[in-house]
């Protein structure tokens, strides 16, 4: 099991549809916010992509050099990027990075601001320039892999896309290129995923619906001959008791007004994402009956487009419903809260430790003295240490 976070572009802060205890999104408080990803021991963290966000690319790149282990999952946007653009990209971000790269493909749900970046496709011919578009990008970076000058060139020819001597000279890190992550809940996005990607995402939906989602795209893997994993973007409130978590969570939406909700609700009905409209249909706009499946709650997509849910409730609880997508087959988790800043530090030490990670982290392993100097008397705090002569 891997954990990520999320870095938050667009801004961040203690309440939803309201700027008390805003924060905005300026360099110095999205390096807190990384260094702190990269000092707990998430894996990495999502960037988001839109334009009410800051430019994902830019951002990480910033944040590239402050940090050291953690990775960046960063969008790759097919009909705003040209292919052979977007494979330099991430070959020049995979070499400096050393290998922390992993692109999520992102075609779009919003048709008003598609057309303002001058993109006028129906939704299925979006997925069909991302088929397009994806065959041509792993084929340059897989290319650029090898020794041959002439196999480093690619032809390609499509309904719409037309390359003629495609090339990467510089290759990536990671072979034959960063891992591909993609979203997206109808048919054809399927097809996609099983045809080209390596982690299948879903927004926190049921466990049931999660289920079939899983089924669906692995049979339509195995059809291609290849495997796919599996990934879940949520938000978490997890708080020391039950009652508590579920306070913050009320808490969390205290400023959001039934006019709030409409003006979402109306943006949410003009997109064409079916992962969108199925996020809608949890909560239909009406804040009386959120808790959608047990401890999973619907609130946050009240206001906020993409994901809109989040697992409430104290960390055993919370682990219990972590280990129920886990046993569907959800090998990453991809999580947030708000403050991004100081949920990242509570998630860490609540969660962490109870769950089985890939990598478990250290940071926070029990510790003799308090941070007040004091030595603890716990003795599960002091088996076998030394307690020193001393104390500094």
């Amino acid at each position: 099991m891997e954990l990520f976070w999320f870095i938050p572009t667009h801004g961040d802060g203690r309440y939803l549809a309201s700027g008390i205890g805003g924060r905005s999104g300026s360099l110095s408080y999205l390096k807190q916010i990384a260094q702190a990803i990269d000092h707990l021991g998430f894996t990495g963290a999502l960037l988001p992509t839109g334009r009410s966000c800051e430019d994902a690319w830019v951002v990480a790149s910033s944040l590239m050099s402050v940090t050291e282990k953690m990775r960046f999952l960063v969008a790759v946007r097919p009909g705003l990027m040209s292919p052979g653009v977007a494979a330099r990209m991430a070959a020049t971000f995979d070499r400096l990075s050393n290998g922390r790269l992993l692109i999520n493909v992102v075609t779009g749900g919003d048709p008003v601001e598609l057309a303002g970046d001058g993109v006028h496709l129906s939704h299925d011919a979006r997925y069909e320039l991302t088929d397009e578009f994806l065959t041509v990008w792993r084929a340059m970076l897989e290319a650029s892999n090898s020794t041959n000058v002439r196999e480093q060139e690619v032809d390609f020819s499509g309904e719409y896309l037309q390359v003629k001597g495609g090339k990467v000279l510089f290759p990536p890190v990671q072979t034959p290129y960063p891992p591909l992550w993609f979203g997206g809940s109808s048919p054809i996005a399927q097809q996609i995923a099983a045809k080209h990607i390596d982690v299948y995402l879903t927004w926190g939906e049921p466990p049931q619906q999660v289920a079939k989602k899983i089924d669906a795209v692995r049979k339509l893997a195995a059809e291609q001959g290849r495997n796919v994993r599996f990934g879940i973007r949520l938000h978490v409130i997890v708080r020391e008791t039950e009652s508590e978590a579920w306070e913050d969570a009320n808490r969390l939406i205290k400023y959001v007004d039934e006019d709030a909700i409409a003006a979402a609700q109306q943006a949410y009905a003009r997109m064409d994402s079916e992962g969108q409209k199925r996020m809608t249909e949890l909560h239909a706009g009406n804040r009386e009956s959120l808790e959608i499946s047990p401890n999973l709650w619907a609130g946050i997509g009240l206001v906020r487009g993409g994901a809109g849910t989040a697992l409430v409730g104290d960390p055993d609880t919370v682990v219990e419903r972590i280990l129920e997508y886990s046993d569907l087959g959800i090998e990453t988790f991809i999580f947030s809260g708000y403050p991004h800043l100081e949920e990242a530090y509570r998630v860490a030490e609540l969660l962490f430790p109870r769950l089985p990670l890939k990598n478990q982290p250290t940071v926070n392993q029990p510790q003799m003295f308090s941070p007040f100097g004091e030595i603890l008397a716990n003795e599960k705090f002091l088996h076998q240490q030394v307690i020193p002569t001393s104390a500094s």
